[in-house]
């Protein structure tokens, strides 16, 4: 079974992050609306495909310039809301 989830971004250029993760807690899909095209195609393009746990010990805490957060610990917060989700 795949867990399909939309996650609403805080303090980054894209608004949306729709990410998809399969039982074996691997992120098979991901899509960002909004934000910096080149960049976020690149991430989508790395982390598809890998282990959420990896994705969370690489991404987690990233910042953007002066921000407290950027896209891609923005996708962290998509996955763990998505897996907490999973605990419901």
């Amino acid at each position: 079974m795949t867990k399909r989830h939309i996650y609403k971004t805080q303090g980054t250029c894209s608004q949306f992050i729709e990410v998809e993760i399969d039982d074996s807690g691997t992120l098979t899909d991901v899509i960002f609306t909004g934000g910096c095209n080149g960049n976020l195609q690149g991430i989508t393009s790395l982390v598809r495909g890998m282990k959420t746990d990896e994705i969370l010990s690489r991404l987690n805490g990233i910042r953007c310039g002066y921000k407290n957060t950027s896209c891609p610990d923005q996708l962290c917060r998509a996955i763990e809301e998505t897996l907490k989700s999973d605990e419901k």
